[in-house]
């Protein structure tokens, strides 16, 4: 059993494909039991010294199984974890993820296991659905039964990973009838795609660029989209400047207008006033400076 630890939704009780999954492996095991169990597992499971006259066998073998408990153990894990990392991956994708790992659990056998003999069972591909949800919900809590032990489903993929790595090495050679090293294929098939599928990739980082255009001819720059830009506060001169440029600007098509209205004097007088206050700012003037800036400014929005 496991524990939700906190996710924005409940996971899913069960989704399409692990119910496929399980109904097939189930049915095969029922055909197991009915037919000839030594049929089935000769035309299924996987055997290096058959494998030219038997091809098929490198995925059926995922779906046949050596007894009860290793089917009921392997469903179990499969009912348990697989509906909320197919919910993850989406459906199309979790049943290709789930042959990718029973692919390199065959290929981990057929590489590392010296003595060969028949591969079967869906535990290379259930190894990779457990990484999966490590990866995606390492802190949930798993009970171990019967130990009645609980822990993070991290430390029981770690767990399980360097117990198949152990019994994987000290069984070389021997036998035992279990495919320690097939398991730690599928973890390692397992690793590869969500990898490929759940490392970090441009879309975040775009994410975290802004989308303000660069300059033509300046290199391209990423900004924070968080980082605010944050601009000086403006004081009265700096507005009083701002309009009364705007308001004589451009000057060699303005000053003439503006010399006829006003008077050149008066212009000269304002041009000083103007420089003044972007020298020393708008407290600088005197009561009759100030008086010719605000006649100036009424007459020329009276134009």
């Amino acid at each position: 059993m496991y524990r939700d630890s906190g996710d924005d939704r409940p996971p899913p009780r069960m989704m399409p494909a692990v119910l496929w999954i399980i109904a097939l492996n189930v049915a095969v095991w029922f055909f197991q039991l009915t037919i000839s169990e030594a049929d089935i597992t000769r035309w299924l499971a996987f055997d290096a010294s058959t494998a030219s006259t038997h091809p098929w066998t490198v995925l059926t073998y995922m779906f046949v199984h050596g007894g009860t408990w290793h089917i009921v153990s392997n469903l179990w894990l499969l009912y348990l974890f697989g509906p909320r990392v197919e919910d993850a991956l989406g459906t199309r994708r979790f049943v290709f993820y789930y042959l990718w790992c029973g692919l390199g659990g065959w290929l981990a056998h057929l590489m590392l296991a010296p003595r060969g003999g028949w591969l079967l069972g869906a535990s290379a591909a259930i190894f990779g659905v457990l990484l999966a949800y490590a990866v995606k919900w390492p802190d949930d809590e798993v009970q171990i039964f019967p130990l009645f032990v609980t822990m993070k489903v991290r430390w029981l993929v770690i767990i399980l990973a360097g117990i198949n790595l152990l019994f994987g090495i000290t069984t070389a050679g021997v036998g035992g009838g279990v495919a320690y090293f097939a398991h730690l294929g599928g973890l390692a098939a397992g690793s590869i795609f969500l990898w490929a599928v759940w490392a970090p990739g441009l879309d975040r980082v775009r994410q975290r660029v802004s989308s303000v255009p660069d300059e033509p001819d300046a290199p391209p720059r990423a900004i924070p989209r968080s980082a605010s830009r944050s601009r000086e506060p403006v004081s009265d001169a700096d507005n009083a400047v701002a309009r009364s440029n705007a308001a004589v600007a451009p000057r060699a098509t303005r000053a003439a207008p503006l010399a006829s209205r006003v008077g050149k004097e008066k212009t000269e007088q304002l041009d000083r006033v103007l420089e003044k206050i972007s020298r020393l700012g708008l407290d600088s003037l005197t009561p009759d400076e100030r008086r010719l800036l605000e006649e100036m400014s009424r007459q020329l929005r009276d134009r």
